[in-house]
């Protein structure tokens, strides 16, 4: 079983559903830290309502953006992980923790990357006009949502769709495969080669 901890800045909805997964036994994966730079993130009383031990800091307490993810690391590390999780945590990392956690950290992002990075993905994609959109989990790399990508949903929109709308019902894919993508890292059955990453079958 490998130890996982996840990254987070808001409500927890993604950090939700990867503790009720774990906790039912279908990720193969012991959370073992909730780290956020906000540290009234109702994503931390989540935490310690499944026993998940948290950290809640802000960058300004520490001295700034470097001081912050050196004391990321040092947690990580620390707490000796496996995997790194970001579930809605809105900062970029550096590239050194990028490296120092090379293909150890997964990362979802509400579309079907390499469409509509960064933020405001669902009125992006609004705004364009596609008719599909959708979430990915992805492999974070030095770039901005650029990493191999692991699984991806699709979401019809809808002639109505709000930004709203659409990210709610995005949302309730994002809680399906991102448990499922965490999984498989467990299993090690993520094989990284070049852009593409292969699901090898289960033994």
């Amino acid at each position: 079983m490998i130890r996982l901890a996840v990254l987070v800045s808001g409500r927890g909805s993604n950090l939700e559903a990867i503790l009720k997964e774990a906790a039912a036994g279908g990720l193969n994966a012991q959370p073992v830290l909730v780290l956020s730079d906000n540290p009234q993130a109702p994503a931390l009383r989540l935490a310690r309502a499944y026993r998940v031990p948290v950290l809640g800091v802000s960058p300004r307490e520490v001295g700034g953006r470097e001081p912050f993810f050196r004391l990321v690391e040092e947690k990580l590390v620390e707490a000796r992980v496996d995997l790194v999780a970001l579930a809605g945590f809105m900062r970029i990392l550096p590239a050194w923790l990028v490296e120092r956690f090379r293909w150890r950290i997964l990362n979802i992002h509400p579309s079907l990357l390499p469409a509509f990075p960064g933020l405001d993905a669902p009125r992006q994609a609004l705004e364009y006009g596609v008719r599909v959109s959708g979430c990915t989990v992805h492999f974070v790399d030095e770039g901005v949502d650029t990493g191999p990508i692991v699984l991806q949903a699709a979401v019809p929109v809808l002639p109505d769709d709000t930004p709203e709308t659409l990210a709610a019902r995005i949302r309730q894919e994002e809680h399906r495969i991102y448990p499922e993508a965490i999984r498989l890292f467990a299993e090690g059955r993520l094989v990284i080669d070049g852009r593409r990453v292969i699901i090898r079958e289960a033994e």
